[in-house]
């Protein structure tokens, strides 16, 4: 029978680091997946990855909820963006990076525009490369929170009201902001 989160981290809080590691192991690629996304570059994220689960750690003794894939996800968007403001200050980020992404599952679910077919020519290939790219700058334009709200429901499939626990926020909001990052993203991307 698996351990459930709050046992684990309870399990932590009294100093069994095996616990703090099977937290890791649960949530790790999907939280780095979610950070990949969100910073659009993979060498970031896993520094912003090493960041959140520092901060899991040292924050352990203030978790009271009954939901920790929230909590951390909570922690993990507050450090991305964090360090998106930290970044944007230091230089300009490059719309055009390729992302990286540690699960393939979960990564094209947005991008693919087109169903993916083993017999397409090249320059259906490239067509689908241009869309696909398209779509990644038009997530990546959406403003933080817009982003945030976005990749947690759709990629992360999040419900809207694991979501709003995350963002630290109302259902409705959540709602609002999914509203406005999909009619942002229609505004940008042509109809195929």
């Amino acid at each position: 029978m698996e351990t459930s989160d709050n046992s684990l981290i309870e399990a932590h809080r009294r100093g069994d680091q095996d616990a703090f590691g099977e937290l890791v192991r649960r949530y790790g690629d999907g939280v780095l997946g979610y950070l990949v996304k969100m910073s659009r570059n993979r060498e970031q994220a896993e520094d912003l990855f090493q960041e959140t689960f520092k901060r899991v750690h040292e924050k352990a003794h203030t978790f009271r909820g009954s939901h920790f894939k929230s909590w951390l996800f909570r922690i993990a968007t507050h450090v991305a963006i964090d360090g998106l403001r930290k970044r944007k200050r230091q230089c300009a980020v490059s719309l055009s990076q390729p992302l990286d992404c540690p699960d393939g599952d979960n990564c094209e679910s947005l991008e693919t525009m087109t169903a993916t077919d083993e017999s397409c020519d090249p320059s259906e290939e490239a067509q689908r490369a241009e869309q696909v790219e398209m779509v990644r700058e038009a997530v990546a334009s959406l403003p933080d929170r817009q982003r945030a709200t976005l990749i947690l429901a759709y990629y992360q499939q999040l419900s809207y009201r694991e979501v709003a626990a995350t963002l630290g926020c109302s259902t409705g909001t959540v709602k609002t902001q999914m509203y406005r990052a999909l009619r942002t993203l229609a505004e940008r991307l042509p109809e195929k």
